[in-house]
């Protein structure tokens, strides 16, 4: 038999089921922190402009937060709700992991 294992993502969404972030937005805050441009990011995750900025606006939108400050001479960076976003999000993320791999391990093997 081949050898398994478990792949598994995780959203965080509102009461309307609105998604806040996920593995999309999650890469898409991480480019912008480490390429200071909103185009840049557009281009590494071969989607349009557009399509970034709408997800981001959305996530403020629900948030009701401003998670990335934009300035045309200086670029786009993470405010701090932004940081703290993708930083809980990055956490949530390794340990669903760490007891998804142990709950896995514990059935599939």
């Amino acid at each position: 038999m081949a050898k398994l294992k478990l792949r598994s993502s995780q959203w965080i969404v509102d009461d309307d089921n609105n998604i806040i972030i996920g593995e999309g937005r999650a890469k898409i805050l991480e480019h912008i922190d480490q390429t200071g441009s909103m185009n840049q990011t557009a281009k590494l995750m071969k989607m349009s402009y557009k399509a970034v900025w709408s997800k981001i606006k959305a996530t403020e939108k629900h948030m009701n937060a401003c998670i990335v400050h934009t300035d045309r001479k200086e670029g786009s960076c993470l405010s701090q709700d932004g940081k703290q976003l993708l930083k809980k999000y990055k956490l949530l993320k390794a340990q669903c992991m760490s007891a998804d791999d142990k709950i896995f391990g514990g059935i599939f093997r």
